[in-house]
């Protein structure tokens, strides 16, 4: 038996000495400790005094910050923006607790719209707001708004240009007193949007006019935290952490107005500090700046306990060490009569814990029979709730057994399978792979695992059960037959039938999907290989569809969407396949049979069934559609190039004008590689330096000198040598790169006329055209003013020449951009007028400058009076309007001279001169070509003197 150690006590004497030594030490330490206490609060306080006033002085210098800006306004008047900004910015910068200076300016309610219109130069669209709640309102109308005006830095605060702040309690009652006393005054505390988290105020000091009048007042927005620990830094104790600060703005120390708090840490002090006579080293001082009161709470930080009562703790830790070594020596004179009684308790121990051992051996078999029996009990219960059955075989796989619930969870009753194989009650099991691998199974005696198999239950109703089996043996390893469960898995067989139709379905028609489509395609391809028939791919796109989309909305597509689909599927066999590839694109896949034989009168029965209306909410719609078809097999269309194929079709279908269909040639693929090349020439056409500009000139019909001239792009090409427009501006359109290339023409066109004017060559116009992907882009002012600035030239020397089509689709936001393009000093002209839609009311409300009539009245003008009266129609309108009207592509004197009767402006065209290289324009001005007056015709080309 092994002896346990005996407890450790102390003896009487041992207890007393023990004691006395202790309290004499504690006395001692206490009278050290207070000594120790008095000092450190002495260093406290004088701490703490030193950082209010550093807070103090850091106040101050924010104030002072705002009455130095606020001169800016006395002395200079009126104050411009650039002056405020100019100013403002060092300000920013050597103070960066300053997050924002601006000028709040009085605006009286009949100079707000002047006001506006001011302020929408720096901000398109901006009204006066105040605001209501969280949320930014327009401002009603009243007498008089106090705005902001004037707001530096800009970024990060654009939403306060232009906020009336009037009703805002805070920066009222602080102008309100700066008036009072005619100092700064400071708001309450305030949360600002740029950082939520950090608690700020707004200093101000009214600004007068020289006749005393209130024009406004400046303010700075002020980040507490940061001037805070600018003020700590600035007087070398932010990196100091023995005291650690509280900073409220009022004259309480009120949680609700805590405004910084320093978050240093320290170690603890141990639990005996208390021995330090409760020292808690805290401060309160308050001080008023600005007309605000704010009071500073100064905390001493926790130190470790060696750092403050080392004298203390050396005289405890002497005392108690020979304290401790006395008490030992005592000790150890009584030590060896406990022994002896320990023993004695040690032996009587053991043979309680013998007994006890004995008690819970019996206890512990009782508590194993119950467990058994709660076992089956759970067991059985279990069998019960699940949704599984438990099943029973005999060496013969029939079933001998099945739980009594079998028949509720899957409706077969048991006596259609007591007595039974598996397979008798579902015959189709042995029919199948499946099954016929399970019954091989069975007769291995090998185990199972998820046989899935479908039922049909006494109701007649479809189900699938899942089986998992194991084979009995009894002792001597003879196999008597199979036990195991079962379940019914209905449910999630329908979910996964469900899951794989959506997943081969489009969800919105519910026709098949790109998955199904190319399983389809390689089915009727396999097809018209054996059979020798031949299968057509249609690939169908509706015709103006995005304008359904964004005239009507979304909703009204999804109609039109599911509309087309079923008027596909109705005009076609049940054989045939029709797939959605998307947007508004759906395949059809046609397999031509010896009685049934493909012609072109399907796809037009096809195109036909498409183009009958359709009512999208209560207007009647017309849609029709462009059809590309391919054909399997034949010349030039390998099987797995079908759908591109019969997409290069539906192109060349969209590109002969919509609404017919194309069957695909190996010459449309030859035009797509042609395309492609183009396109992947032009991506590096600009930074090759490939790109020219020619320029035509546009006479003056009255003088006959030249007045401007058209800049238009040539493409010289290394290896396709000079491509023409026609070539390459379409898919410069469509791809996106007519942006950059329109820049680069508006650019190289203003600087070569810039450097004309500069050779004395005379003060030109010339004229650009804007694309539509260009008049889209938000830059599109910005880009024309930058380009003006950086070539120096005049606005007036810029025409940017517009089609119809660009604005009239959205006529509001155009007429907005056409004003703000025409503010910038340029010329506006609409090209090609005549040929779009055309509405008089827009065009009076549009700021253009010049008419261009398109080049197809022109041409006829002399042979057909139709013709020569629209051109008639557009000049006088013009001049009503008065606006300049140009004429282009004037190629005989015939027309020229029914120009100048008419009295058009001027002219452009191959009758005086073809468009030309630069170095070529650069001769003809330089010669002063020029047109014959009327009076001098025939001769019609002459050189003026210099």
């Amino acid at each position: 038996m092994s002896r346990r150690r005996l407890p450790f006590s102390l003896t009487l004497a041992a207890t007393l000495t023990l004691g006395g030594g202790l309290a004499a030490t504690a006395v001692l330490t206490v009278a050290v400790s207070r000594l120790e206490y008095d000092n450190k609060s002495l260093v406290f306080e004088q701490g703490a005094e030193v950082r209010v006033a550093a807070l103090r002085q850091g106040m101050d210098e924010a104030v002072e910050v705002l009455n130095v800006t606020n001169q800016l306004f006395t002395t200079v008047q009126p104050v411009t923006r650039a002056q405020f900004h100019d100013f403002t910015t060092p300000l920013l910068q050597r103070n960066p607790y300053i997050r924002a200076f601006n000028f709040h300016r009085v605006v009286q309610g009949g100079e707000r719209a002047a006001f506006e219109a001011d302020l929408r130069q720096f901000q398109p669209g901006l009204v006066l707001r105040e605001m209501h709640g969280a949320a930014r309102v327009p401002a009603p109308e009243r007498a008089r708004y106090y705005v902001v005006d004037y707001l530096e830095p800009m970024q990060g605060n654009e939403a306060a240009l232009g906020l009336d702040v009037g009703g805002n309690r805070h920066v009222m009652d602080a102008l309100a007193r700066a008036q009072a006393s005619g100092r700064a005054a400071i708001t309450d505390v305030l949360r600002i949007a740029q950082e939520p988290g950090a608690p700020s105020f707004e200093v101000l000091m009214p600004v007068y006019s020289q006749g005393g009048h209130l024009l406004g007042d400046t303010a700075a927005v002020i980040a507490v935290p940061t001037l805070v620990k600018a003020a700590l830094a600035r007087a070398g104790l932010l990196d100091d952490h023995s005291i650690q600060l509280r900073f409220y703005g009022g004259s309480r120390t009120d949680p609700a107005h805590l405004v910084y708090a320093s978050h240093d840490t320290a170690p603890s002090a141990p639990p005996f500090a208390l021995m330090a006579a409760g020292y808690t080293g805290r401060a309160v001082s308050t001080f008023t700046v600005g007309g605000q009161s704010w009071t500073v709470e100064a905390i001493a930080a926790p130190r470790p306990w060696l750092a403050d009562h080392l004298g203390s703790t050396l005289l405890a830790a002497g005392g108690i060490l020979s304290i401790l070594l006395l008490t030992a020596f005592v000790q150890a004179a009584g030590q060896r009569a406990r022994k002896v009684q320990e023993l004695v308790r040690e032996r009587t121990a053991d043979l309680k814990l013998t007994n006890q051992r004995l008690i819970d051996d019996v206890l512990a078999r009782k508590r194993t029979e119950k467990a058994l029996q709660e076992s089956e009990q759970r067991f059985r219960q279990l069998v019960a709730m699940s949704s599984d059955w438990y099943w029973e075989q005999d060496e013969e796989f029939r079933f001998t057994h099945v739980t009594g619930d079998f028949t509720e969870k899957s409706g077969i009753g048991t006596e259609r399978v007591l007595g039974r194989r598996r397979w008798d009650y579902v015959p189709a099991l042995a029919e199948t792979e499946l099954g016929r691998d399970h019954i091989a199974t069975l007769e291995a005696h090998e185990p199972f695992r998820n046989l899935e198999y479908r039922v049909v239950d006494d109701n007649g109703e479809e189900r699938w059960f899942c089986i998992n089996g194991q084979p009995i043996f009894d002792e001597t390893g003879t196999f008597t037959g199979y036990r195991g469960t079962g379940s019914d898995i209905t449910a999630r067989k329908v979910t996964e039938q469900r899951v794989h139709h959506v997943a081969q379905h489009d969800v919105l028609t519910g026709l098949p999907n790109r998955s199904l489509l190319q399983d389809r395609l390689g089915q009727a391809v396999a097809y018209a290989t054996r059979s020798g028939h031949q299968v057509w791919v249609m690939l169908i796109d509706l015709d103006r569809f995005k304008f359904v989309n964004d005239s009507m909305g979304h909703k009204a597509g999804d109609v039109l969407l599911m509309t087309v689909a079923a008027r596909l599927r109705s005009s076609l066999r049940d054989t045939d396949t029709v797939a959605r590839l998307s947007g508004d694109e759906f395949v059809v896949i046609l397999s031509e049979h010896a009685d049934q034989p493909l012609a072109p009168d399907i796809v037009q029965r096809v195109m036909d069934s498409v183009a009958q209306p359709v009512m999208l909410g209560t207007k009647e719609f017309f849609v029709t559609c462009s059809i590309g078809v391919a054909a399997f097999p034949s010349d030039g269309t390998p099987a797995e190039n079908l759908i591109e194929h019969a997409d290069i079709a539906m192109y060349r279908a969209k590109k002969l004008g919509r609404n017919n269909f194309q069957f695909y040639t190996p010459a449309m693929n030859e035009e797509s590689l042609e395309r492609v090349r183009i396109e992947s020439a032009l991506r590096n056409a600009l930074d090759r330096d490939e790109f020219v500009l020619h320029y035509q000139p546009q006479v003056d019909l009255q003088t006959g000198r030249i007045v401007g001239m058209e800049a238009l792009i040539r493409w010289k090409h290394p290896e396709l040598g000079m491509v023409p427009p026609s070539r390459f501006i379409g898919i410069a359109e469509e791809t996106g790169l007519i942006v950059p290339i329109g820049a680069w023409v508006m650019r190289a066109a203003c600087a070569q006329n810039k450097a004309w004017q500069d050779a004395g060559l005379g003060k030109l116009r010339v004229a650009v055209n804007l694309s539509a992907r260009q008049f889209s882009a938000a830059d599109l002012v910005p880009g024309i003013e930058a380009v003006l600035n950086d070539t120096g030239l005049e606005p007036s020397c810029l025409e940017l020449e517009l089609t119809e089509s660009l604005f009239m689709s959205d006529v509001t936001p155009a007429v907005e951009l056409l004003h703000r393009m025409k503010s910038l000093g340029i010329n506006l002209s609409i090209d090609d007028f005549g040929t779009g839609y055309s509405s008089f009311s827009y065009l009076s409300r549009f700021p253009i400058d010049v008419l261009k009539i398109d080049r197809s009245f022109v041409n006829d003008i002399t042979h057909d009076a139709n013709d020569a009266a629209i051109v008639a129609s557009i000049i006088a309108l013009a001049h009503n309007l008065r606006l300049s009207v140009i004429a282009e592509g004037v190629e005989t004197a015939e027309q020229l001279d029914y120009l100048r009767h008419q009295g058009c402006d001027e002219m452009q065209g191959y009758y005086f001169s073809k468009p030309l290289p630069a170095h070529e324009f650069e001769q003809l001005l330089r010669q002063r070509r020029g047109l014959a007056a009327p009076e001098d015709e025939p001769q019609t080309v002459v050189a003026f003197e210099n």
